[in-house]
């Protein structure tokens, strides 16, 4: 009877003993749970990747405490992932458009904000692109890489600018339509076209200023692209709108000029 009571009680024993331990696993101590509010997750148009890049490490080299992931892609497909439940924290496009989309949706937590304006270029591994636009109806351009404009916003402005030169109807067969303009730089340094447009701020990558050579499109040719941002709804909207000011800041203002960015439209 006695090794029965006692098996009894060596049995409860385990059981309370693994109960303790689930919920120890379910409940995390504090510094568990300060390090989870500190990560974000940030969604970002591929224009963005060297100068987003560099303020993260700015920004993280201020605030060790703090995690930041991004993800770069097109606009519109970010959105897309987004609208389907994609738990991004921050969404900074390469357009205002898109942005408004989400607020439309309910998917914001504050408002869109404009945090930086960016320029489109002509972009070439071998061609000389001096005589800018012109270049593109010369018969040795066989290629040209330009991004969707229905899923990102530097192609849809290149379009509208080809159009508005009068050169879209005499090009259209050359183009090689990419998903963004990481890909059309992808595209055009490999060789796979002879130019592409791309952002000035992809342009000034180490790595493509060693390799090619690229033609700034005028404001007369293509207005400067207003880039605008929203924080999103979720567990993190105190850090990501953190993080947004900071990028947004006057300490970030030259990281932006860097790479050819303006925060601030001329008049």
């Amino acid at each position: 009877m006695s090794n029965w009571i006692y098996l009894k009680l060596l049995v409860c024993t385990i059981l309370m003993s693994v109960m303790m331990l689930n919920c120890k696993k379910k409940e995390p101590n504090s510094s568990e749970k300060s390090t989870q509010n500190s990560f974000i997750s940030v969604a970002a148009a591929a224009n963005l990747r060297d100068v987003l890049e560099d303020l993260k490490q700015i920004y993280i080299k201020e605030n060790p405490d703090k995690k930041v992931e991004i993800t770069f892609g097109s606009s519109g497909l970010l959105v897309q992932q987004i609208l389907n439940g994609a738990p991004f924290d921050l969404f900074l496009s390469a357009d205002t458009q898109f942005p408004e989309k989400l607020k439309s949706a309910g998917k914001n937590y504050g408002n869109p904000k404009i945090y930086a304006y960016g320029k489109v270029v002509l972009w070439s591994l071998k061609k000389d692109v001096s005589k800018g636009l012109d270049l593109l109806q010369n018969p040795e351009i066989n290629k040209i890489a330009i991004a969707n404009p229905e899923l990102a916003p530097y192609g849809k402005n290149t379009v509208e600018a080809l159009k508005k030169s009068g050169l879209y109807s005499k090009i259209e067969n050359k183009i090689v339509w990419a998903e963004n303009i990481s890909q059309v730089a992808q595209f055009a340094s490999t060789g796979n076209a002879d130019v592409g447009f791309i952002a000035l701020s992809n342009a000034k990558n180490k790595e493509m200023m060693r390799r090619g050579n690229f033609y700034e499109l005028s404001e007369k040719e293509c207005a400067p692209i207003a880039q605008s941002g929203i924080v999103l709804k979720g567990k993190s909207q105190t850090e990501s709108q953190d993080f947004f000011d900071f990028i947004n800041s006057e300490k970030a203002n030259e990281i932006w000029k860097r790479y050819g960015y303006q925060t601030k439209i001329s008049k």
